[in-house]
């Protein structure tokens, strides 16, 4: 009973000292007083919860930012700005809200790119497996799931090959993610010389429990001259070969020229943060040889000063004039981000989501439904992709298009490192506008029938998904 009575009186004590961390630390004044009233009546659930989920800020990666900023920033990327002013644009009179993207990024829009929409499975890592065999110096390799599968044994042996004719390749993966990754495969690639880390971040005394934060980049680097960022993990799925979801419906993007360096830049991040390492890679630009792209990248996460990813697109939002059309397969926009979509659809701008039909978390689908409701009436559009599984996470503001890693919800704009690239050219966003007009056609519309004939316990069950909009 005395031991039993100790721990009680641990957990009550805990309790209280969360309480006043939730109640300074947390968001909004709702999650703080859910928290605070949770942590004091019911610690012995709500402190377990509270360690695992409580936090915003990705406190651990913060100090690391701050304490060797001059290493990791200074001394590479911002050290060599001299070489990018000259491919630094000049877009203010053409594109209003760039200055403030810039500043969120904090990482300006840069000229000389060119940049090839890949869509789907095939097209994607035919062009990654390309772009390895042609790489010289080093190769940078960060994906949040990958599997030792068909696919994940290709780019296994892809990295293998690199490596085996003397290519430097850092390979980092997601712990989370890739829980199931076997510890054959990392160090089948270890033993060809491959450095293998993941991301790590339960890493240091205040993480320990910290499971919530993810790193959900996608990003391939070869020799700091071309790059590759989207939706896609590393698994046969992504390849179509999924017997529940047949086709899968992803896109990603290759980049060639200066902004690559800015996906370089936050590889580096990570990589520092994972090993305590920055690794020597190139910081020369060079612009490419077939195009003229402004590229803006927006690398995102609970390490940043704001809430970028949150900033980020409702800043778009409020800025389009003509249409706003979102690809995302799991939807769950906070109050700040359905008001900027409605203002948006109530000035007359075309407001289009794009979201599966069919889902891969039960909770994240039935959730859209509370935001169809909440919406509809506005004038904005919900389409359900019909045509295999939705996992592309592309936008499409007026004449920019945007193609990265970030879903429309809580945890890729708070929780999530993510990472997205905007194409600021109208020849580029013609293919993007031509990918989601042949994704509109592969899709149906939604009605109010859609709710309407459900069973009658159907509303209460999505009201009740609703709550846990926050962590999902």
């Amino acid at each position: 009973m005395t031991i039993l009575g100790l721990i009680a009186l641990a957990f009550h004590l805990a309790g209280l000292a969360l309480s006043v961390h939730a109640v300074m630390a947390t968001r909004t004044a709702q999650g703080a007083i859910g928290w605070a009233v949770s942590l004091v009546s019911f610690p012995y659930v709500a402190v377990p919860a509270y360690l695992v989920l409580g936090r915003s800020k990705f406190n651990g990666y913060v100090t690391a930012r701050q304490q060797d900023e001059v290493e990791v920033l200074d001394e590479a990327f911002r050290e060599k700005r001299d070489g990018i002013l000259p491919f630094v644009a000049d877009l203010g009179s053409e594109y209003p809200g760039v200055r403030a993207g810039e500043k969120l990024a904090e990482i300006p829009v840069l000229m000389g790119n060119d940049a090839e929409l890949l869509i789907d499975g095939a097209a994607t890592f035919s062009s990654i497996f390309e772009g390895i065999a042609r790489a010289r110096d080093y190769v940078l390799v960060q994906f949040f799931i990958v599997k030792d599968d068909e696919l994940g044994r290709d780019l296994q042996a892809a990295l293998i090959a690199a490596a085996n004719r003397g290519v430097r390749v850092l390979f980092l993966y997601d712990e989370v993610g890739s829980n199931k990754l076997p510890r054959r495969y990392k160090d089948e690639l270890r033993a060809a010389g491959v450095q293998v880390f993941n991301f790590h971040t339960q890493q240091g005394p205040s993480n320990r429990f910290q499971i919530n934060f993810r790193n959900h980049r996608k990003i391939v680097v070869v020799d700091g001259i071309e790059g590759w960022v989207g939706g896609h993990n590393v698994g046969d799925e992504y390849m179509g070969r999924s017997e529940k979801f047949g086709r899968w419906r992803d896109t990603h993007v290759r980049i060639e020229g200066p902004a690559v360096l800015a996906l370089q830049l936050s590889f580096v991040e990570d990589w520092h943060w994972a090993t305590g390492d920055t690794p020597e890679v190139s910081w020369t630009p060079r612009a490419s040889e077939t195009g003229d792209i402004p590229v803006l990248v927006v690398p995102t996460g609970p390490a940043d000063r704001w809430e970028t990813a949150t900033l980020m697109f409702t800043h778009v939002i409020n800025s389009a004039r003509r249409r706003v059309w979102i690809a995302s397969p799991y939807f769950v926009p906070d109050q700040g981000v359905m008001n900027a979509l409605r203002l948006a659809a109530l000035r007359g701008v075309d407001v289009r989501i794009l979201i599966p039909e069919e889902p891969d978390h039960l909770l994240v689908y039935l959730t859209a439904f509370h935001f169809y409701e909440e919406m509809k009436d506005s004038g904005i559009t919900f389409y359900r992709y019909t045509d295999g599984f939705m996992h592309g996470k592309s936008i499409l503001v007026d004449d920019a298009g945007a193609v990265g890693t970030a879903n429309f919800d809580n945890r890729s704009f708070r929780l999530n490192f993510e990472i997205t690239a905007f194409f600021l050219d109208p020849e580029f966003t013609k293919e993007v506008e031509a990918m989601f007009e042949e994704d509109f056609r592969n899709s149906r519309l939604m009605t109010p029938a859609d709710v309407e004939d459900k069973p009658f316990w159907f509303r209460p069950v999505v009201r009740a998904a609703r709550l846990t909009a926050p962590v999902q």
